[in-house]
């Protein structure tokens, strides 16, 4: 691929659009070419920062749990016929294998779109007793669907990669918690190590996942007032548990039903949002801990006495860092620019003069700013900026959703607000099917979703829905989104 050395030329907030797709392909994340419609290939930019992010989310399953777990790619298609209304939602999305070189399959084999009648499969084989609960499973893997919408990179694909977790539990009760502690799961990760703001709402009914008696997911805000759904959580349908038979015998010594869970953190996805909610004009900003490279050496001139500090530097800073130093031929300049749209935390400037003074000059990327410290200080300072970093990165980003929900009484003013980039908050009749009338209504005429309820707002809906004028059981809120 041709290296693009102009830099970002679109202003995200005039023409996201354009900026995403300057950002994806200057900074080299990604390269479009590849010959099948709808797959990218990912590039080491990208790549590097992703392996950590699947990194702390690992991290954070196993540390509650999960267990690792490596499933089959491919499907059998009598396994998705189990469950009816999850064949129902996937059917139009699969990919289906049906030949072994000349061989036809007298089955069809589904690449997968998800992986709940993989797993539940095994499980009705593993699980047996009580003692076997809570069985809490999750693999790392690709899944593939035929998407018919406009693709982009990362954001809306035919194939991404994703973390799923699964697990049974012996209770209603007990799967609910598992629910929540997915929630915290996100929060602990997207939001505290990512630095990605986000709202968990539940789903309404005609916006379930197919096969869940409940769905919940967090919708991220993007500047221009979009959002993107990142991991959902989900209570399965009993019918899932009697379709693959996960049973086990209780303390009571009665055969019963296991109550089954899923959470799926789509990591190419979230790696938009990272893209999105923390870059700029000038390029990207990685949170410190995802960031591809950390810091970045770069010397001014190919003197000798530069070339010896710099190594000097990094043998101290690879210890607690990911570090390198930039030795190509490119002007000072230029190598500033560079590193700057790629979004490199800290960058370290050597010159002579900065020799004969004894001084490093650091640029981070946060704030923007430059700082010149003593060479004594300087493994200090990095230190320093590497636990300031992400903070300062969650502060701004966190005000994304300051003031940008807004009330909505009627469908004139939900359209006005989301036109505006808002969150409309409305009352709404109801998020079971005697609202997806009104939930159509709201979709034709503003091009905006009713994305679902806030738990802690349950039942508190006073007055009348916002487009029917019955009256209103839950607050629902409404935003356009990708």
């Amino acid at each position: 691929m041709e290296k693009n050395q102009e830099g970002i030329t679109a202003k995200k907030e005039e023409n996201f659009s354009e900026w995403f797709t300057q950002i994806v392909q200057k900074t080299e994340l990604a390269d479009l070419r590849y010959n099948v419609k709808g797959f990218l290939v990912f590039q080491p930019w990208s790549v590097l920062s992703m392996e950590k992010m699947y990194e702390h989310m690992e991290k954070n399953l196993q540390n509650k749990g999960h267990e690792p777990y490596f499933f089959p790619t491919l499907i059998p298609e009598e396994n998705l016929k189990k469950e009816s209304s999850h064949i129902g939602g996937f059917t139009p999305e699969v990919f289906w294998v049906t030949h072994g070189g000349e061989k036809k399959f007298e089955e069809r084999l589904a690449l997968r779109p998800t992986s709940e009648t993989a797993f539940y499969e095994m499980f009705g084989l593993w699980i047996r007793s009580y003692k076997d609960l809570p069985f809490k499973t999750y693999q790392r893997a690709q899944v593939f669907r035929y998407e018919t919408k406009a693709t982009r990179p990362f954001l809306r694909s035919r194939e991404f990669h994703w973390i799923e977790r699964h697990s049974a539990h012996a209770t209603e009760d007990d799967a609910f918690k598992q629910v929540l502690e997915d929630m915290n799961t996100t929060k602990e990760v997207l939001h505290d190590i990512f630095g990605i703001p986000f709202i968990f709402f539940e789903r309404p009914v005609w916006d379930k996942f197919p096969g869940a008696s409940r769905t919940f997911a967090a919708d991220a805000l993007n500047p221009n007032g979009k959002v993107i759904q990142l991991p959902s959580t989900h209570m399965i349908s009993p019918e899932f548990s009697k379709a693959f038979n996960v049973k086990f015998m209780d303390k009571d010594e009665s055969e019963k039903y296991a109550h089954i869970t899923c959470y799926g953190p789509a990591i190419s996805r979230i790696f938009a949002s990272v893209i999105i909610v923390h870059g700029d004009d000038k390029g990207l900003k990685f949170p410190w801990d995802i960031a591809p490279v950390q810091v970045m050496i770069v010397p001014i001139t190919d003197d000798k006495r530069i070339i010896k500090k710099a190594k000097d530097l990094k043998k101290q800073i690879e210890k607690f860092a990911s570090v390198r130093i930039d030795i190509s031929d490119k002007r000072p300049g230029e190598k500033f620019n560079h590193w700057e749209m790629k979004g490199i935390p800290i960058r370290i400037d050597i010159g002579l003069k900065d020799l004969e003074n004894k001084n490093i000059t650091l640029f981070r990327r946060d704030l923007d700013k430059k700082v010149v410290v003593s060479e004594d200080k300087v493994i200090k300072e990095i230190k320093k900026i590497a636990k300031e970093f992400t903070k300062n990165l969650i502060k701004k980003a966190d005000k994304i959703f300051e003031g940008r929900i807004k009330d909505a009484k009627n469908l004139q003013e939900i359209k006005k607000a989301t036109e505006e980039g808002f969150i409309a908050k409305c009352n709404f009749c109801s998020v079971d099917k005697e609202g997806i009338s009104c939930a159509k209504i709201i979709e034709t005429e503003t091009g905006a979703e009713v994305r679902g309820t806030m738990l802690d707002e349950k039942n508190k809906a006073i007055g009348k829905c916002a487009i029917c004028n019955k009256e209103a059981k839950q607050i629902v809120y409404i935003a356009k989104s990708y």
